[in-house]
């Protein structure tokens, strides 16, 4: 029998889903953070739920270390470790104010937390501690992404801070967004020559590493996720990024509730999927880059709320060569 090109996940958090991830070298399980509080994880090929746990305040991103132990932050300013072995739940530590992004940095094999309070902090999870705090003085932290010994930081006053991972006294350089309105997220290429980031204002910026000037005339910006009713453009923030491991194309959802592909060197959409029923709120490709977990969410966008209000929906979509592979591979 022909697996299914997209599969709906059932028993899903009953508000805005925060964050998507696939576990680490494997396709079969995703983990979910809400702002139902609660964190879950799936098994996606069984479509189940495996188990769940909860903070006290809404969840606003999660990370696995490994592929039984995750670590996740939101509201309550605390950042909690959970092993899905064992269901053993401990506090890592807590920031000044709501923990917005984690990561997992193998480079320095610690976890990586920013927060609203405008720092970003390095645990040791093996030791339950914190081995630095970090000021992003530039605002409040919107967006975290590391590849390696890089560590990309996207703040509120529409700042870049970019660090190196084995030297934290310091970031390296400070950059000005390329984008004119607030930064909803950053991811670095998984070839490690830049990043990518997006605003609430219908756009993605490219940008590269290297200083050289010749390889920054190389990075632009482009429209996307607009259309047009009545000859009025209508412009939907880009809240979701994600990379494809092999090929460096990136998927982005936008709350028009599509989700495309892209091939950023070559400046051109690969394709778009359908229309989902409500905002993209978190996108997250496996690792070999079989399939993209796609989280649905209202996301108080509009004036007034659509009836009936949007529920929150997951999907995993096994996607095809032709989607992700650069036209010229």
């Amino acid at each position: 029998m022909a697996r299914k090109a997209e599969i709906k996940i059932q028993n899903v958090p009953s508000d805005v889903i925060s964050a998507v991830k696939f576990a680490p070298k494997t396709n079969h399980f995703i983990l979910v953070s809400s702002w139902d509080t609660s964190v879950r994880l799936y098994d996606v090929a069984n479509n189940t739920l495996r188990h769940k746990f909860f903070h006290t305040s809404p969840v606003l991103d999660c990370a696995f270390l490994d592929s039984v132990k995750t670590v996740s932050g939101g509201l309550d300013n605390t950042v909690k470790l959970y092993d899905w072995n064992t269901h053993i739940e401990q506090d890592l530590g807590t920031h000044n104010a709501a923990v917005r992004c984690v990561e997992y940095a193998s480079m320095v094999n610690g976890v990586l937390t920013g927060s609203w309070d405008r720092t970003v902090k390095v645990w040791d999870a093996r030791e339950k501690e914190c081995v630095g705090t970090y000021d992003q003085s530039a605002g409040k932290v919107y967006g975290i992404s590391c590849v390696e010994e890089r560590l990309v930081v996207a703040t509120s006053d529409r700042k870049v801070l970019i660090w190196d991972l084995r030297h934290m006294g310091n970031y390296v350089e400070r950059r000005e967004s390329s984008l004119k309105y607030q930064t909803r997220t950053v991811r670095c290429f998984p070839n490690k020559v830049g990043y990518v980031m997006s605003s609430i204002e219908g756009r993605v910026a490219l940008e590269y590493f290297d200083p050289d000037p010749e390889v920054q005339k190389k990075k632009f910006a482009f429209k996307c996720h607009r259309s047009k009713e009545n000859n009025v453009e209508l412009v939907y923030p880009v809240n979701a990024i994600s990379f494809h491991n092999g090929y460096n194309t990136f998927a982005t959802g936008g709350s028009d509730g599509y989700v495309n592909i892209w091939d950023g060197f070559e400046k051109k959409r690969l394709c778009q999927f359908h229309q989902y029923e409500s905002s993209i709120s978190s996108l997250c490709f496996n690792d070999d880059g079989s399939a993209l977990a796609i989280a649905c969410s209202y996301m108080d966008e509009a004036e007034q709320p659509p009836e009936p209000y949007p529920v929150p929906t997951l999907y995993v979509r096994y996607v095809s060569e032709q989607e992700v592979r650069p036209k010229k591979c």
